[in-house]
């Protein structure tokens, strides 16, 4: 999506949970212990933030605010509990839930992946489902069947004046 939209500013969030091999902090999250997060959660450094799997996620407040006061677009990637507290801060703002193709498939990419033992498999599952039947509560849809058409489908979205709901199939 960056090739596309160099001018998108990709947030980074903050979490709690460990580094995954290959990841950077700084660039694929702010790696942060519990007691540092829960810190900025007093302070009210989050636009959103949420428990998943065990771990804290959240993004930081001002860097996002900073770009956007400047008119520079945004992009965040977040779960449902974010998705909403952003809704409630920023009601403009374009929520568009990443689908997967299909259940077995995510299946598939979860457990391919090979980085969580069974039982966080398991818990994020479990919170598929739950944000799958919220799908209606976002403005539009993309099908991730692939990470390139799924870019694609964002960026269309991105330069449309304004997003009725609908489904993008990235396939």
């Amino acid at each position: 999506m960056r090739a596309t939209r160099p001018d998108v500013w990709v947030s980074v969030s903050a979490t709690t949970r460990h580094p995954r091999p290959g990841e950077i902090d700084g660039v694929s999250y702010q790696f942060v212990d519990r007691a540092q997060f829960e810190r900025m959660i007093e302070v009210g450094q989050f636009l959103e933030y949420a428990e998943f799997a065990g771990n804290f996620y959240g993004t930081p407040r001002a860097p996002v605010e900073q770009r956007l006061a400047v008119g520079q677009p945004v992009l965040l990637e977040i779960e449902l509990q974010g998705a909403r507290q952003v809704r409630e801060s920023m009601p403009g703002a374009l929520l568009v839930f990443l689908a997967p193709p299909s259940w077995d498939e995510l299946v598939r990419r979860l457990t391919a992946r090979g980085t969580e033992d069974p039982a966080v498999i398991t818990r994020r599952l479990d919170s598929a489902r739950v944000e799958m039947a919220a799908e209606p509560e976002f403005d539009a849809t993309v099908v991730n069947a692939s990470v390139e058409e799924a870019a694609a489908a964002l960026v269309g979205l991105m330069q449309l004046p304004s997003v009725d709901s609908r489904r993008v199939d990235g396939s």
